[in-house]
């Protein structure tokens, strides 16, 4: 584990070293630029407020990354099962993800209010994409000659799926699921810098307004460790689902 973690844990503090010494040479001011120690006294002071606005945000980002899962399993299978919604729904996917979020946020918060709802609705348009996307390549490329085998042996569509496409679409899943859990906090934020009572985005928000870019570099770093322990759960997931799998080649 040490010797495949290495080189990111050299290159991560190569530039904390780099950031700390272009602050303590005065490069930029400290306004515009905190050194890393003086974010970490941040993070430390403002740990109450940064655990509190956490839970709000992680609540938001998992029940819209659950539902967004959901939408997009449910999506993918039925476009895999009937081709002419493939056909008719499939260039509406891609649609989706060219507007971006911040452009839909407000029109959400004018629609549903300040409260939870339009947040879990950005956030399953963010999260259904990849999971669709990644489980109709899945379905897609599953071994013909396979399908072929248990049709001649009277499979029926079900078993079909069970034995055959779902298993094979599996690592495309769980690549989507990667992508979608980093969305969901992502797209929470997002939400919540444009209208909320509450969560990491509206944080940001206030300590923006009074220009402490210590405390706006602090939650900018816990967003970033939530999203990769997110990412981190859903690779252990994929461990547990697919024993089989060598993941020592990642």
């Amino acid at each position: 584990m040490l010797r495949r973690n290495l080189p990111s844990v050299t290159a991560v503090a190569a530039f904390l070293l780099l950031w700390q010494g272009i602050c303590a040479i005065g490069l930029l001011p400290p306004y515009m630029l905190p050194s890393p120690v003086e974010v970490l006294r941040a993070f430390v002071s403002e740990l109450p407020l940064l655990w509190e606005n956490s839970l709000i945000t992680l609540q938001e980002a998992f029940i819209g990354l659950l539902l967004g899962v959901s939408v997009g399993f449910a999506a993918a299978v039925l476009m895999d099962a009937f081709d002419v919604l493939y056909k008719a729904f499939y260039p509406l996917l891609i649609i989706t993800q060219t507007i971006p979020s911040v452009a839909v946020a407000p029109l959400l918060v004018l629609w549903f209010g300040y409260e939870m709802t339009p947040k879990i609705i950005l956030i399953v348009i963010s999260t259904f994409f990849p999971v669709t996307v990644g489980l109709l390549d899945g379905f897609r490329s599953a071994n013909q000659d396979a399908i072929g085998l248990l049709r001649a042996m009277g499979a029926n569509r079900l078993q079909i799926f069970r034995y055959i496409k779902f298993p094979s679409a599996l690592p495309q899943l769980f690549s989507g699921l990667r992508i979608a859990a980093a969305y969901s906090v992502v797209g929470a934020v997002i939400s919540e810098w444009l209208g909320g009572f509450g969560g990491l985005g509206v944080y940001m928000t206030r300590v923006k307004k009074a220009f402490a870019f210590d405390k706006m570099f602090a939650v900018i770093f816990l967003i970033s460790a939530i999203s990769l322990a997110l990412m981190a759960l859903v690779e252990f997931a994929e461990k547990k689902c697919m024993p089989y799998r060598n993941f020592d080649k990642k």
